[in-house]
């Protein structure tokens, strides 16, 4: 069966729209769990921020 959702280190997760909204919310959540994360934006500086974090 699946992993849990509370071990996602082998996990790669693509979000676009990661650079503000649900998308970054997402994205920081998947960031938590540990899942590894392929971040897709339009605005660039803003991207580079959310992935900072």
């Amino acid at each position: 069966m699946g992993k849990p959702l509370n071990s996602l280190g082998r996990l790669t997760v693509v979000i676009t729209g990661a650079s503000s909204g649900i998308g970054q919310a997402t994205a920081e959540a998947f960031a938590r769990q540990g899942a590894s994360l392929v971040l897709v934006a339009r605005d660039r500086d803003a991207i580079e921020a959310v992935a900072q974090d």
